[in-house]
C-alpha cells in the first residue's frame, strides 16, 4: 500500500512509519517541512491529495507539553491542530478523484466521562463534558466524510488512550523519577488508567488500512486490562528495580499543569477495547508487565 500520514513525524507517527515500512509499504509523511517522502499541509491544499492506499491523521499539539503553559493560547492551539488538519485531509479525500480505500483518524478516550464503575465500549453512548471532550467532539466531526465519499473511502477512528513507549509519551516524562526511587502513584492512584504500548496502537492503525476484515466505525485503542493509576506505578516501578512510595499529590499536578490537563491523569475512564478485538487485532502487548519490562529494556 502507499499510505499518506498527517503528522508522521511524531511518537505515534514514527512507530507507525516504521511497522509499515517492515511491511513494505510506502509512507508519504505530511508535515510542516518539505523532503523526500513528504510533502506539506500548503501543498496538501494547493494540489490535493497524493493517489494512495491510505490516509491517516496523527497531528496535533502535544497535550502533555511541559514547556507550554496551560493558557488561552496553547488551548486554542490544542485545538487548532488537531480538527484543522483533520479537516484538511477529510476534504482532500472527498474531492480526490481517486480517493484512498481508507481513512483513519486518531483521537483519544477523553470523550468518555471518568467514571470509576462504568466501564465504556465502542458502542457506548457519550456527550461532551469538558474541554478535552469537546475537543474529540469537534475533532471527529471534522473527520466526517460526506456520505457519497464515505461509499468510497472507509472510515476508522480510533479512540487512544495513555501512550506508553520509551520516546515519547507519559513514560518518557517519568523514568527518571522513578529512576530515582522518586515514583509513585499520582493522586489516589485508584483512578482508571486506559493505557496502550505505541508498537499496539501502531499496530490497531495499521490493521485499520487493511482491506481485510476491513474494520469500520469507532476502534478503542487501549489495552484489554482494567488497571489503574496505581497499578502502572507499581509496574514501573518493578520494572525499573525500584520503589514507589512517593506519590504525586493531586494539589501539585493541578499546579504544575492546570486542572484541565491535570485531570487526565487524576481521573480516568474504563474503556475495553470490544470492537478492536472483534474486529481479529492480537495486542503484542496486554499487560503492564510486558508493555513496561519491553520499554525499559529498549
Amino acid at each position: 500500500m502507499k499510505v499518506v500520514i498527517g503528522g508522521g513525524t511524531g511518537f505515534v507517527g514514527r512507530a507507525l512509519t516504521q511497522l509499515l515500512h517492515s511491511k513494505g509499504h510506502e509512507v508519504i509523511i505530511i508535515s510542516r517541512q518539505s523532503g523526500p517522502g513528504r510533502i506539506t499541509w500548503e501543498d496538501l491544499a494547493s494540489k490535493g491529495l497524493p493517489p494512495c492506499d491510505g490516509a491517516v491523521n496523527l497531528a496535533g499539539e502535544n497535550l502533555m507539553n511541559p514547556w507550554r503553559w496551560w493558557n488561552e493560547s496553547y488551548k486554542r492551539d490544542l485545538v487548532s491542530s488537531r480538527v484543522e488538519t483533520t479537516r484538511a485531509l477529510a476534504q482532500a479525500i472527498s474531492s480526490s478523484p481517486q480517493p484512498p480505500q481508507a481513512w483513519v483518524l486518531v483521537t483519544g478516550v477523553a470523550c468518555y466521562k471518568p467514571s470509576a464503575t462504568v466501564q465504556y465500549t465502542e458502542d457506548s453512548d457519550w456527550k461532551e463534558y469538558d474541554l478535552l471532550s469537546r475537543l474529540v467532539q469537534e475533532w471527529e466531526a471534522a473527520g466526517r466524510l460526506p456520505e457519497e465519499s464515505a461509499a468510497r473511502t472507509r472510515p476508522v477512528v480510533v479512540r487512544a488512550g495513555v501512550v506508553l513507549g520509551r520516546e515519547g509519551g507519559a513514560v518518557k516524562q517519568m523514568l527518571w523519577p522513578f529512576w530515582l526511587g522518586l515514583g509513585g502513584p499520582v493522586g489516589s492512584g485508584r483512578q482508571p488508567f486506559p493505557w496502550i504500548h505505541v508498537s499496539d496502537l501502531a499496530g490497531i492503525i495499521a490493521h485499520a488500512l487493511e482491506p481485510a476484515p476491513a474494520a469500520r466505525g469507532v476502534l478503542n485503542g487501549v489495552a484489554p486490562a482494567a488497571d489503574t493509576n496505581g497499578d502502572f506505578a507499581q509496574a514501573l516501578a518493578w520494572a525499573l528495580g525500584r520503589p514507589a512510595l512517593l506519590g504525586l499529590p493531586a494539589f501539585a499536578l493541578n499546579a504544575a499543569l492546570g486542572p484541565e490537563r491535570a485531570a487526565v491523569l487524576l481521573q480516568g475512564q474504563r474503556v475495553a477495547p470490544k470492537r478492536t478485538l472483534e474486529s481479529g487485532f492480537v495486542f503484542g502487548y496486554p499487560d503492564l508487565g510486558s508493555a513496561l519490562k519491553e520499554i525499559v529494556r529498549s
